[in-house]
């Protein structure tokens, strides 16, 4: 576990636990395994972005975060994570399952009707877990800089964690949001961007062309990292660096440079894959590519 002095950071903010790499990533490749079997027995969904960013998620809920799977609305005391670009809802569901937010087995469920696993996570639902409907694309930094600030006011020194898309900041009101936590010193929130390059109608290149987006981040006085979202190691390393950037004045985000399909070699860098379910024979391909670890629900 990591130390450093009080005055400078909170002991939250650089608690690890101390579960090795190598059992992460046999915790992502079973996910990845759910994701794709999800999505295949709901016969639709979005399995490219879940499968890019199951690395990111896995380190966050079993190493990085200090979260209660006994869920509650306030948060107090605890980080809190919110997913922003919620049609990869398949991976966070996932992810809440094996944490122990709620059985497994309910992932047999996802998007099937009066179920509380719902295509885009939704509140109503009452979902252990979910703290925002995240159907729209580009509120999520909102609704978190919200959260950040209800921490400050409450004296709470724990973080608030974000996932965006890259596709998602074409979203005009990230721009205000990230405006306006520069402006507040919002520096207890960590925004991770999800740069695979893909969106649903092709490349982000094509479709708008809104690079760099570090240097729009610095531009707007963030605090800029960058990682590959699918390599643990650099994931857990950025991670730690990142908690000790915290409390100093600065909003973070985080570059997380992904390969969209990630762990399912036909899958791998195509946005075809954005938003549409395997079939039979495709299922059968992407399972033989990742290894059982945990049990199938």
């Amino acid at each position: 576990m990591l130390k450093i002095a009080p005055n400078k950071v909170h002991l939250r903010h650089i608690i690890f636990h101390t579960m090795q790499v190598e059992e992460l990533k046999k915790i992502a490749s079973q996910v990845r395994r759910d994701i794709v079997r999800m999505v295949h027995g709901a016969k639709s969904g979005h399995p490219g972005g879940s499968l890019g960013c199951a690395d990111y998620l896995v380190a966050l809920y079993f190493e990085v975060m200090q979260h209660d799977k006994n869920f509650s609305m306030d948060g107090i005391n605890e980080d809190l994570f919110f997913l922003s670009n919620g049609h990869i809802s398949p991976l966070f569901y996932s992810v809440l399952a094996h944490s122990g937010y709620f059985e497994k087995s309910e992932l047999a469920t996802f998007r099937r009707l009066n179920t509380r696993l719902q295509g885009h996570p939704t509140t109503h639902e009452h979902l252990p877990g979910i703290r925002m409907a995240s159907g729209s694309l580009g509120q999520g930094i909102s609704v978190a800089i919200g959260a950040a600030m209800a921490k400050k006011l409450n004296n709470d020194k724990n973080l608030v964690y974000v996932l965006c898309g890259d596709g998602e900041m074409q979203e005009g009101q990230n721009w205000e949001a990230i405006m306006f936590a520069a402006k507040q010193k919002t520096d207890n929130i960590i925004v991770a961007i999800d740069v695979n390059g893909q969106q649903i109608d092709g490349s982000t290149d094509d479709v708008m062309g809104h690079y760099p987006l570090d240097a729009k981040f610095l531009a707007f006085g963030w605090n800029v990292f960058s990682m590959n979202g699918n390599d643990m190691e650099d994931i857990i390393e950025t991670m730690k660096k990142v908690k000790f950037e915290t409390g100093k004045g600065q909003p973070i985000a985080i570059m997380m440079h992904t390969e969209m399909g990630a762990g399912v070699d036909y899958m791998m860098g195509s946005h075809k894959w954005h938003g549409i379910a395997p079939n039979d024979d495709d299922l059968a391909k992407a399972l033989a590519q990742l290894p059982e670890t945990l049990g199938d629900y």
